[in-house]
């Protein structure tokens, strides 16, 4: 007998192939840009199908707005930095913009858990450097 009710967004994200359950990677959301749609892409690709869940997706959105955002500043600094006659104020409003918008993005990322930090383990990384048994434990000291 079936269940009852409606189907979850959960349960309609999974795909059973030949009773293999699949999760499908989210789509970007409609109101991103191309660009923005191409970063979402790139970065749900480098993780696990069902990484990013429903609530962590606004948060996902708003970092590859931020992302193409930095590009273009970046862009922007190139730019002027060509211009024989730099204005330096512009390109001190530039530079601002340009660290706001890095601080945006590690704010976010730290948030997602998609910083290489986020991921580092420090005992597994003892170990898998062999320092494990190398660093003593406090009560021997």
């Amino acid at each position: 007998m079936g269940t009852r009710g409606r189907k979850s967004a959960a349960e309609l994200s999974v795909i059973s192939a030949g009773g293999v359950e699949m999760t499908r990677r989210p789509e970007p959301p409609a109101e991103l840009t191309g660009e923005q749609s191409e970063a979402w892409q790139y970065i749900v690709a480098g993780y696990d199908a069902g990484r990013f869940d429903r609530g962590s997706q606004p948060l996902l959105a708003q970092y590859c707005r931020h992302v193409v955002a930095a590009r273009h500043v970046g862009q922007l600094l190139e730019a002027a930095e060509k211009e024989p006659d730099l204005d330096v104020g512009a390109w001190d409003q530039l530079l601002k913009t340009q660290e706001r918008q890095s601080a945006r993005m590690a704010s976010l990322a730290t948030k997602l858990r998609i910083t290489p930090q986020s991921r580092y383990m420090p005992r597994g990384a003892a170990r898998a450097d062999g320092r494990a048994h190398t660093i003593p434990n406090p009560w021997e000291s």
